[in-house]
């Protein structure tokens, strides 16, 4: 029996879908997209912007008085906001740019508790390329799709394949050498280690039991507030190294609960040696 969506998820998904198909339409006709550079290895395109505005303009239709915290166009609506979107609308752009389709739409909705704090309470990454739709709200449960999902169930470090991302040119030297130390500790205790180019479908693929596990340092907001939510729901662990909120740090430990701690641990033994080496 299909999961009953709520009046928000209705909303994200009906959103994501429609900007899911201005975006294929470019996909397929990427060669003669016009690029421009914002800096190495991290592209704007066209498709990225008409993506975020036929979102910004379903979303805010729905629901006017929303604030919004976009790529592309940064913050906007109250500061003092009750309810907020915040939306990657092509997270993997340089997948999508050469070809690769694996790329999604990341859509979370953020809301503001009475003393102050934020907690994520809906979260959507749309693959338009595979049709794939992982979604969850807080305390009702991640799904792909119609399916229930589920963390891998992996004990063993040995048996263990996790997901980063591998830092390019704009990355801070601190961020570089953080995770060339956690990959050279990892490496020799692990079953294997991939690099797929898209922070939320890492999160989602975690959620999924996929990945048992990701980690990157140096993340922005929009690229992994979806896939936290998604990834609790499907009774995952999703902090900074830290134990705390990676959306203000940056810096993301998601896994099953049986391999939080050693990834963990192991991304904290990166982040002291590239830190005290930078010193």
């Amino acid at each position: 029996m299909a999961q009953r969506l709520s009046a928000h998820m209705t909303v994200m998904q009906n959103a994501a879908q429609r900007a899911a198909k201005r975006l294929l339409r470019d996909f397929n006709e990427v060669e003669q997209l016009q690029v421009s550079v914002k800096g190495p290895g991290d592209f704007v395109s066209q498709a990225d912007m008409r993506a975020e505005q036929i979102l910004r303009d379903d979303l805010t239709k729905a629901r006017p008085g929303y604030a919004f915290l976009m790529e592309e166009s940064g913050a906007s609506g109250s500061e003092n906001w009750a309810w907020r979107w915040v939306i990657d609308p092509l997270d993997g752009t340089s997948n999508f740019l050469h070809g690769i389709p694996h790329w999604a739409i990341s859509i979370a909705l953020e809301r503001r508790l009475p003393d102050g704090s934020t907690e994520i309470a809906a979260a959507v990454v749309y693959a338009p390329a595979v049709d794939e739709m992982f979604w969850a709200e807080k305390g009702t449960g991640a799904y792909l799709n119609d399916r229930r999902l589920r963390v891998s169930a992996r004990r063993e470090m040995r048996e263990a394949v996790f997901a980063t991302g591998i830092p390019f040119a704009i990355t801070s030297p601190r961020n570089r050498l953080a995770f060339a130390r956690t990959l050279g500790t990892l490496m020799p205790h692990v079953a294997g280690i991939r690099r797929f180019g898209a922070a939320a479908l890492d999160l989602a693929w975690t959620a999924a039991g996929r990945y048992d596990g990701y980690w990157e340092c140096g993340i922005k907001a929009w690229d992994i507030t979806a896939g936290l939510l998604i990834v609790r729901e499907a009774g995952g662990y999703a902090t900074d190294p830290g134990g705390g909120d990676p959306r203000t740090s940056g810096d993301v430990v998601a896994a099953n609960p049986h391999l939080h701690p050693a990834l963990r641990d192991a991304v904290i033994d990166g982040i002291t040696a590239a830190e005290a080496r930078s010193a």
